[in-house]
């Protein structure tokens, strides 16, 4: 994207090239969550508001909005330790930020003490942003009531309907007709270039691969941080939270180095080798999983665990069979930013990649610090393809949760016809199926 506005639009260099090409980069971060929050919203709390005298809109205001509230903070938390931990988009834009001084630092000098100290700010600044996320969602219920079996009625847009889909085409032709008309320009001005298509297929299966495999970990190892940081509300809760945070706020070169080290001294098995390449994404997005598996523990009811409590479930039964698959869109969802933001890292996969392997980010990279935007052009193409699969599958995941609710109808249903005596613990083995 930097590359696309600062080629196409050069006066666009400076403060707002690099905010508009972070915004636009950045702005999935808060998609994704919030749309799997609302997914899973309880529609009883606006027919409430409604029945007391809202509108249909001020229903949605004061109470879906709430719901989804601490979604949409993690995301701007996100956002925020993003911005300050991205190197390419403001170099690109000339703008001088604190990782352009940290990567003039390391490669001017042979003292790294400068950069060290820089990167130490850094970390500081992402738990100031930690804590003050934590304080914007005070206060406000991931959901309100038991919850009910039902999906929410379709928001009718009526006159507002010209707004939202001119709002939704100006999203869509900056972030995605834009780039790939920019694409076509440079392919289409370096005819002479002709793309070797094995290596773009290679660079993007190597890079899907990579990004799978990193996704999927990552997610497992926040699984248990997510879940503990919304049911547990002491203050080691707080801290594992506030530490996985950290890490996504240091530039990609700065754990590229450390990660070096730790393969050089202590794992020289491991050095340039896929294990230590998804260790160092372990360390630079663990966030962006559990933030979202975060959100989506907190938005189930702890009434679910206290009836499966009270039928002898243990508590980690309870977690696999109950908890986790009514998260299973949030997992998904930052399951699917973790994958975006290993299939565009940079730094860090330039320094641990196997030597024989590259990856699209990296392909990109080579051709465009030598200007050959028409060489350059296939496999940004195919790196915006390849970053469409996270979006595709998170769609397929919120759909199964769509059904779910008429599932839990029909379950409730089959339940009432059984004897009372019964019905409370047919329920609950059923929907355990």
């Amino acid at each position: 994207m930097g590359f696309i506005w600062i080629a196409e639009f050069p006066q666009f260099a400076g403060f707002t090239g690099a905010v508009l090409v972070l915004t636009i980069a950045s702005y999935p971060y808060v998609f994704l969550p919030v749309a799997a929050a609302l997914a899973a919203a309880d529609p009883a709390g606006e027919e409430v508001a409604q029945t007391l005298g809202k509108t249909r809109l001020g229903a949605v205001l004061s109470v879906t909005v709430r719901q989804v509230w601490p979604a949409a903070t993690a995301g701007g938390l996100l956002v925020a330790l993003y911005t300050l931990s991205d190197f390419g988009a403001v170099a690109l834009m000339r703008y001088e930020a604190f990782t352009v001084a940290i990567y003039t630092s390391y490669r001017g000098s042979f003292d790294r003490t400068p950069a060290a100290i820089l990167g130490l700010i850094l970390a500081l600044a992402a738990i100031l942003l930690t804590i003050a996320e934590r304080r914007a969602r005070r206060g406000y219920a991931a959901r309100i009531g038991s919850g009910t079996p039902r999906r929410a009625q379709p928001f009718t847009l009526g006159t507002a309907r010209g707004a939202v889909f001119a709002l939704s085409a100006v999203v869509i032709t900056i972030g995605v007709v834009l780039p790939f008309a920019a694409l076509g320009r440079w392919i289409y001005r370096a005819q002479q270039v002709s793309p070797q298509w094995d290596m773009v297929i290679s660079a993007a299966w190597s890079t899907t691969r990579i990004a799978g495999i990193a996704a999927l970990i990552t997610t497992l190892v926040a699984l248990p941080v997510g879940v503990y940081a919304a049911r547990s509300r002491s203050a080691g809760a707080r801290t594992a939270e506030s530490v996985s945070y950290v890490g996504f706020a240091l530039p990609g070169i700065t754990v590229g180095l450390a990660i070096v080290f730790l393969g050089i001294r202590v794992l020289p098995q491991w050095y340039q080798q896929v294990p230590m390449l998804v260790l160092a994404y372990i360390v630079l997005f663990l966030p962006l999983a559990v933030g979202a598996i975060r959100s989506a523990v907190a938005a189930v009811p702890e009434s679910l665990e206290d009836v499966s409590a009270t039928l002898g479930e243990r508590r980690w039964r309870t977690n696999l069979r109950v908890v986790l698959p009514l998260a299973l869109p949030g997992a998904a969802a930052g399951g699917a930013l973790v994958f975006l933001a290993v299939a565009k890292e940079l730094p860090a996969t330039l320094m641990l990649r196997p030597t024989s392997v590259d990856t699209l980010a990296t392909r990109l990279w080579s051709h465009t610090d030598a200007l050959a935007y028409g060489a350059a052009a296939p496999y940004a193409a195919a790196l915006i393809l390849v970053a469409a699969l996270p979006a595709l599958l998170l769609g397929n995941v919120m759909g199964w949760k769509s059904a779910a609710p008429q599932l839990q109808t029909e379950i409730e249903a089959q339940a009432s016809n059984r004897p009372p005596a019964q019905r409370g613990t047919a329920v609950t083995e059923d929907v355990h199926q």
